[in-house]
């Protein structure tokens, strides 16, 4: 026998408001098994119970209403497990990512040592054959662009039979720091004669004069290598206008660990005395 409850019955039974009740029924999501043609009055059956509880879960989760929804109305176990998993680790990765924040904001809380001076080098780089991929890219898009380009840099020379022989770096335009949208040049030195295709072509790289740090780790926090760096040009050497440049000496093609990977940082500087060395 199928028993009713009113909408006050029914939020107390299962921990939704009735003010969620109403929106959920406007939502699609989860309709009264009665409504009173003339008073509007709600009522639900207690079969409808699991599906609220149901409901009730994946919102403290935090999952969207449209994928609860595709969730509820599929009747195929491994697509509606599939959907869940999906939304479990997109929260992984969110979870991540804030366990990330919270460690680098507690670091920089932290007081630092007295002596702590970046570990800066000068250097002069000289303009090297390469290569390469040139785009303008949204910041937000950056990282992830990037990877993509430097394994398209590395396929093609691969196919071509090409060495590369030196590591593979970008130069970012100001604009995407100042604007989030800027030209990216990421290019891979190579000596040899390179045979466009798609979007790869040959092109040198010029030369430049650079205040160079080592940035240890994930690109994530790699604002606080830049923030350090900057902060060192800004005490001790002359900037000048430019891209900044990055070289990635230790990436995702070596490894899989993100604690192992090695960028260097290089800020444009005009040196002034001999010191300094060639890339």
């Amino acid at each position: 026998m199928t028993g009713y409850l009113s909408i006050g019955d029914f939020s107390r039974a299962t921990h939704l408001t009735v003010k969620m009740l109403r929106h959920y029924h406007q939502a699609g999501l989860l309709e009264p098994a009665d409504v009173d043609p003339y008073t509007g009055y709600r009522r639900y059956t207690d079969a409808q119970l699991p599906t609220a509880q149901v409901i009730r879960r994946f919102r403290e989760l935090g999952m969207p209403l449209d994928e609860i929804r595709a969730v509820l109305a599929t009747s195929d176990l491994r697509a509606r497990n599939d959907r869940i998993t999906t939304h479990l680790n997109r929260l992984e990765d969110e979870l991540s990512h804030t366990q990330r924040t919270v460690s680098a904001l507690r670091d920089l809380l932290a007081p630092e040592p007295a002596a702590s001076a970046p570990d800066v080098e000068l250097r002069r780089v000289p303009a090297v054959p390469a290569a390469v991929i040139v785009e303008t890219v949204d910041a937000e898009d950056s990282v992830t662009w990037l990877q993509g380009a430097l394994g398209e840099l590395h396929a093609t020379l691969a196919a071509q039979h090409l060495p590369g022989t030196g590591p593979a770096g970008g130069i970012y335009a100001d604009e995407l720091f100042t604007h989030e949208r800027g030209q990216v040049t990421v290019f891979v030195p190579c000596a040899e004669p390179l045979r466009p295709v798609g979007r790869v072509s040959a092109q040198t790289v010029p030369a430049t004069e650079l205040a160079v740090m080592t940035h240890h780790g994930p690109p994530a926090d790699v604002d606080r290598t830049y923030s350090a760096l900057g902060g060192h040009v800004a005490r001790h050497a002359l900037a000048v206008d430019g891209p900044i440049r990055e070289y990635y000496l230790i990436g995702q093609r070596d490894t899989a660990d993100e604690t192992q990977w090695r960028t260097e940082i290089g800020w444009p500087v005009f040196l002034t005395g001999p010191g300094g060395t060639a890339r």
